[in-house]
């Protein structure tokens, strides 16, 4: 399941929670409803790669975290059906707040539930292009925030896109140093993402340029929500994964970093939360 990355799921949509809160209103049933589409999502994603990445050979040679499939632990069918069923799980209460808020939303509803299979399924997975971080980034973050915000108050605002880019820019770094971890693994097999591209040195200045955009954030909006600096008290949290990244090629000391960037993700966003009550 790796919990590890459920943050990328839970942050966001507290984030947009703590937004409606602030910009007045709330509804929690449509909240909810959110949270369960970011963590289905989420562990769709995880368990679909999970089939995907053994499917293609790609966890021949594993460095990182066991996975279901390639260790022999859980049949390759049952991950499928697993990922099949969080899928569905997410679509069916996807489903339900399009109906009680906007159809529209079940065109963005579609376009998360193929991101989430055509990631490394299909012909031609995305994160084996190079293009897994820009995906992350949008959905992570982008819809992840800003849809939650919607589904609750109805309208997106300024402050939505500027928190909706902090999620976005974290779930990223968490992304990034989970294929810093996996670079010459990747290569080895042929899979193409944006690590085994530009190199482990460009990698690890892409993480530090994510992580010190996302902590840029707090300080552009304070100028209208002071309390909102609070969130920086994350800063040693994430920069602590940073500094693992550019010191060690150690796997267990990325995963090591890879949680902790989870983890000032979440603190993040519950530092946000905070604000918005202040």
């Amino acid at each position: 399941m790796r919990p590890a990355t459920l943050a990328a799921s839970v942050a966001p949509v507290l984030t947009g929670t703590a937004i409606a809160v602030q910009q007045g209103g709330v509804r929690w049933g449509a909240g909810i409803g959110a949270f369960v589409v970011g963590v289905a999502l989420q562990l769709g994603v995880n368990f679909a790669n999970d089939y995907s990445d053994f499917v293609r050979g790609a966890d021949a040679v594993r460095v990182g975290p066991p996975r279901a499939a390639s260790s022999g632990v859980v049949a390759p069918k049952q991950v499928r059906r697993a990922a099949t069923g969080a899928f569905g799980a997410a679509g069916a209460a996807g489903l339900l707040l399009s109906l009680a808020v906007d159809v529209r939303l079940l065109a963005v509803g579609a376009a998360c539930l193929l991101a989430g299979w055509l990631y490394t399924g299909g012909p031609r997975p995305y994160g084996y292009l190079g293009l897994g971080e820009v995906f992350v980034f949008l959905f992570f973050g982008l819809v992840a925030t800003a849809g939650t915000v919607y589904v609750e108050i109805g309208r997106v605002t300024a402050l939505t896109v500027w928190m909706a880019c902090a999620m976005g820019l974290l779930a990223t770094a968490i992304l990034v140093l989970n294929n810093l971890r996996d670079i010459d693994t990747d290569a080895a097999v042929g899979k193409r993402t944006l690590a085994t591209r530009i190199g482990r040195t460009r990698t690890r200045w892409l993480l530090a340029a994510l992580v010190a955009a996302a902590f840029a954030i707090p300080v552009v909006v304070s100028f209208s929500m002071p309390a909102v600096l609070i969130s920086l008290l994350a800063v040693p949290i994430g920069w602590s994964g940073v500094s693992i990244a550019f010191a060690s090629t150690h796997a267990p000391s990325l995963v090591t970093a890879l949680k902790r960037m989870a983890i000032a993700e979440l603190v993040y966003a519950l530092l946000f939360t905070l604000a918005t009550l202040l």
